[in-house]
């Protein structure tokens, strides 16, 4: 079978209080941060912003009351590399977010600027502005700009600790000549332009250019390079993209994942899914701090339920899954062969093989040795290697990465 064409879709507790208490904070109403038809006074029509889009990528959504500028992509550049978006002056957003790892960080899981550990393994951010959804199983967070307030707020567990001291990390900007004069660049028709809800309007255009489709399998695919391709990546691309073992029905589309949308987008699926990874206990159940999409629904069946990452620049962010428990591409290929994990000791003992929620397209298939080198070359052959060289995605002049 061959892939899909670009533009052609894929066939909460903890943080859902955290973005609660961020709105409060900043007296926002819901849906204030965005998001199509979030209703209100229509906003002054802004310059058409050019893209920089690879050939056959679709225009990304973006939320009518945030319009894209490069006033605003140079701000949240800045900002995503800036250390003192952390209450204790530790942590940017790109401590967690490294370019070189395909904006992850290499960890299991995440730690935030006060050292505590957070549940969920950081994901890349290759391609995030096609996502339906962000975080790991989160449904309530429908943009960037969302997104963007819960590491700010968010105190179980605290991230960038912006709760309690709002207003002394914005005065770090308004009393900075620099900075305060890319707000005002950004947001020059606002009396104070340095608020938090401007901080996460900038930071969501900037990721919102954190695009990759340069890798050698689009130059064989889409840019007509039969070369670019190894001759084990080609029978690994046939083998992904076949029945025997279903990768493409939730890795498809122009992201390699289930959660897509573009700015014509209808349909959105949010892409959710149990891959089988746990069974506590024989009922279903996943670790109490991670309990998937079932944290938000309460829903006993949408438990072990996660969003499908993007596959793109996979090679460079390992480990994988949602908590980080599989630490390399070979491990993750045993793991969908087998049809899920069995843990056989410990807290979390149970076959997940047989978890009653698992989606039924997990289900074992068989390969030999070489088919499995094959498939790995395909998935390697992901790897955009000057997307993570981009100087336009990197750190200013002048900051840290």
């Amino acid at each position: 079978m061959r892939p899909p064409r670009r533009d052609q879709p894929a066939r909460p507790r903890r943080v859902a209080l955290g973005l609660a208490l961020a709105g409060a904070a900043l007296g926002l109403a819901p849906g204030a941060c965005g998001g199509e038809g979030d209703g209100g006074a229509e906003p002054a029509a802004a310059p058409a912003y050019a893209w920089r889009l690879p050939a056959g990528f679709p225009e990304p959504a973006v939320p009518a009351d945030n319009p894209m500028s490069d006033e605003k992509v140079e701000l949240g550049r800045l900002l995503f590399y800036d250390r003192r978006m952390s209450a204790n002056g530790t942590m940017a957003c790109a401590s967690c977010h490294e370019q070189a790892r395909a904006f992850s960080d290499g960890r299991v899981a995440a730690e935030g600027s006060t050292g505590q550990r957070l549940p969920r393994n950081s994901m890349g951010l290759a391609n995030v502005a096609y996502a339906v959804t962000f975080t790991w199983a989160n449904p309530t967070l429908d943009t960037l700009e969302k997104q963007a307030l819960v590491p700010l707020f968010g105190e179980a567990p605290v991230e960038l600790g912006w709760t309690g001291r709002e207003a002394e990390i914005l005065a770090r900007f308004r009393d900075d000549e620099r900075t305060r004069a890319l707000f005002e660049r950004a947001f020059g028709a606002e009396p104070d332009p340095v608020t938090a809800v401007n901080v996460a309007r900038a930071l969501a255009s900037f990721e919102r250019t954190i695009v990759s489709g340069g890798s050698a399998y689009d130059r064989y695919t889409y840019g007509g390079d039969p070369g670019a391709l190894s001759d084990a990546a080609k029978r690994g691309l046939d083998l992904f993209f076949s029945e025997r073992l279903e990768c493409y029905h939730c890795h498809g589309g122009p992201t390699f994942s289930a959660s897509f949308r573009s700015k014509d987008t209808r349909v959105r699926e949010p892409g959710f899914h149990n891959t089988g990874l746990y069974n506590v206990g024989g009922d279903g159940s996943y670790p109490p701090d991670n309990p998937g999409l079932k944290e938000f629904t309460g829903d006993a069946g949408d438990a072990g339920k996660f969003r499908v990452p993007s596959l793109r620049n996979v090679a460079l962010t390992a480990p994988y899954m949602h908590d980080g428990s599989v630490a390399t591409l070979a491990e993750v290929l045993d793991h969908y062969a087998a049809g899920g994990r069995n843990v056989e000791g410990g807290p979390y003992a149970g076959d997940g093989r047989a978890n009653p929620f698992k989606d039924p397209l997990v289900r074992p298939f068989t390969l030999t040795d070489d088919e499995r080198a094959d498939v790995i070359a395909f998935l390697e052959s992901l790897t955009d290697e000057a997307f993570v060289r981009d100087p336009r995605l990197g750190p200013p002049p002048g900051e840290a990465p």
